[in-house]
């Protein structure tokens, strides 16, 4: 069965970026999948089958060929700008997530990030902070309520955003609330941004999902499993309980 990357996990949110990403590295690293029905996190596995085949639909009619334009089109440099851009919004919602999970030196530096990259960076175009060595710190509300226990449940494929889990899907609501597009008045303006963010997540997999096509893997548990692993190292900041959320 050829793999492929799903369309995009959590795509209206800045953590989208880094979960694909994740999940297409650790995808390539291990090499290897498990077989249907191997994963207990994954009871609705029919269902979130034929929802992940309506996403590569997608995936292969609109957002591959739009990122790929995009990434041909466009100079290297702008493409990092725009990148930076949104990295620097997404650390706003960041630093609520780290203050509600009482991660003082995290709020710290996420808090220095924006305002470094704000007022030197050209409203975030640059990403000055990383180069001063200030460290990015990403967090969810999906996070937020896992680090204060609440259970992951079980693994969820939803339209157009991809992998999740039932504690990340109750927390999209606030994530979209908390993202700051969501707080430009001007609809147009808003949805074009939104796009724009879309296509330039979608451009920085098109490497990693061609390699996944290349390679005999079963997309749906290799994306799931990488997807779940990663996801419980984000909320446990990569100490993993033994209780399987």
């Amino acid at each position: 069965m050829k793999a492929r990357i799903p369309s995009a996990s959590r795509s209206a949110i800045p953590s989208a970026a880094r979960t694909a990403l994740s999940v297409a590295a650790l995808a390539l690293v291990t090499g290897c999948a498990t077989g249907p029905n191997a994963n207990p996190a994954d009871p609705l596995e029919p269902f979130n089958r034929q929802v992940a085949r309506f996403n590569d639909t997608v995936d292969d009619a609109v957002l591959r060929p739009v990122a790929t334009v995009y990434q041909r089109v466009l100079p290297s440099p702008v493409r990092t700008g725009v990148n930076n851009f949104f990295g620097n919004l997404s650390d706003i919602w960041s630093f609520v997530n780290s203050v509600a999970q009482l991660k003082l030196q995290d709020s710290a530096q996420t808090f220095m990030r924006v305002n470094v990259n704000t007022f030197f960076g050209l409203g975030g175009l640059l990403d000055i902070a990383t180069e001063a060595g200030i460290d990015r710190h990403s967090e969810d509300f999906g996070q937020t309520l896992g680090r204060w226990g609440v259970p992951s449940g079980p693994y969820l494929v939803l339209p157009l955003l991809g992998p999740s889990t039932l504690r990340d899907t109750v927390a999209l609501p606030v994530d979209f609330r908390g993202d700051a597009l969501s707080y430009v008045s001007d609809i147009p303006v808003r949805n074009s941004l939104i796009a724009l963010r879309l296509v330039d997540l979608r451009s920085n997999l098109l490497r990693a999902s061609q390699l996944l096509d290349d390679a005999a893997l079963d997309r749906y548990t290799f994306t799931r499993d990488a997807f779940l692993q990663r996801r419980r190292s984000e909320v446990h900041d990569g100490n993993l309980p033994d209780d399987g959320n």
